[in-house]
């Protein structure tokens, strides 16, 4: 799974032209990270990691000269020990926020919450291309959901500039209804994770270290411990056959109690999970599969359609009906670009 070719050749090209801007021949950095010279295709993100790290390294500038100042190399090292011993996912935030504004200058970021949704705005003093702002969300995220040893599903991201060539790209990377040439850059996520604790310590962030950048590239999954094995579990059967919690516990010949204490200790929780994949599944199945929400809520194991409904809307902040029109208008767009 580490190895599968997954990042397109349309963000080897971005990341290229950081050298090429500087007049920097990018066929040493390529080679170093182990990808053709000529025709790039698809690249895995040990190679797409590799490569970063490369750039970093002719440009002194980890964030492909795009920020209003560059991010020195040991920039991101410092960033992670810097949040790494915060309470919880909103102390982290803001302080890797704050880290960020010193760094870069511009963009700024800043976060506003309102009744259940957080959003992470940021305010530029130029124009700059999807790509920089790919990259900041990027490095933020991949840090965060690092910390709290999960991945934070996103609502929602603008984008204030115009959609790229590799527009798909975007669509497919962050999982979420993406929109561009917005009149402000942002990230929305339901507010309940910030409340989330901070599970790592110093010895784990040496072995993150180790495999940063690369790792942040998988969107980071939690791989170990009892929480991927109820992901797997929820994934290999249908929702009408998933286990209840007691059930689960059982089949790991564990206590109720026990489970819970090391999901908690993973910074996880059953519902958490289950709420996640079916959130997914809920996406699939009204999008790409285009099924009604009748029958949508009837596979995800709901006895009423209104209780999906309520659920779905919970999940996106927008209704299933909502949701399947705006990924109506968004297949529509990319079929004329």
């Amino acid at each position: 799974m580490i190895e599968r070719r997954m990042i397109s050749p349309g963000f080897v090209e971005d990341a290229l032209s950081c050298l090429r801007r500087r007049n920097i021949d990018p066929s040493q950095a390529l080679a170093r990270a182990n990808i053709p010279l000529d025709n790039v295709d698809y690249v895995s993100n040990l190679q797409y990691g590799a490569l970063w790290l490369e750039i970093a390294a002719l440009a002194d500038d980890e964030f492909f000269g795009l920020g209003g100042s560059p991010m020195r190399q040991g920039s991101f090292k410092l960033l992670c020990h810097a949040v790494l011993h915060a309470r919880t996912l909103d102390h982290a935030l803001r302080r890797a926020l704050t880290f960020l504004n010193v760094v870069l200058g511009s963009p700024t970021g800043e976060l506003r919450q309102q009744d259940a949704q957080a959003e992470i705005i940021l305010t530029d003093t130029e124009a700059r291309p999807a790509f920089a702002y790919r990259t900041y969300w990027l490095i933020l995220l991949g840090v965060l959901c690092w910390l709290i040893g999960r991945r934070i599903p996103l609502r929602r991201v603008d984008f204030a500039c115009p959609a790229p060539a590799n527009r798909r790209d975007y669509l497919q990377f962050f999982g979420a209804p993406v929109h561009f040439e917005q009149a402000q850059s942002r990230l929305i996520v339901n507010a309940s994770y910030l409340t989330l604790p901070v599970i790592r310590d110093e010895k784990s962030l040496q072995t993150f270290l180790r495999g940063a950048p690369a790792n942040i590239l998988l969107r980071y999954r939690h791989d170990q411990g009892v929480s991927v094995r109820l992901r797997q579990r929820f994934k290999a059967t249908q929702p009408v056959d998933w286990p209840d919690f007691d059930a689960f516990a059982r089949e790991l010949r564990l206590s109720p109690a026990t489970l819970r204490r090391r999901l908690k200790s993973e910074g996880q929780s059953f519902l958490t999970i289950r709420d996640e994949i079916r959130h997914a599944l809920a996406r699939d199945l009204l999008g790409a599969q285009n099924m009604s929400v009748a029958k949508t809520a009837a596979h995800l194991g709901y006895a009423e359609p209104s209780a999906f409904y309520r659920a779905f809307v919970k999940w996106s902040g927008m209704t299933p009906a909502a949701f399947r029109q705006a990924t109506k208008d968004q297949s529509t767009v990319e079929h004329h670009v």
